[in-house]
């Protein structure tokens, strides 16, 4: 079953509605919305069955390399 479309809203109350949405939005603080990725990335990164790409690891054998 589909779900149902969204609420198409033309003329000054979409305007209103799409300026109240990104004063929200630019409310906060780069730094902040860094903050929160680095913690999703943390958390996503410890679950053993995540999906896609898994990240790069160094082997031991190349650090052991590098530091000679």
């Amino acid at each position: 079953m589909k779900s149902k479309p969204g609420e198409m809203i033309e003329g000054p109350k979409a305007r209103e509605r799409f300026t109240a949405a990104m004063k929200a939005i630019l409310a906060i603080p780069r730094s902040e919305i860094l903050r929160r990725e680095t913690e999703y990335k943390q958390q996503s990164a410890l679950n053993p069955r995540r999906r896609g790409p898994k990240p790069k690891q160094k082997s031991a054998s190349r650090a052991l390399a590098d530091d000679a």
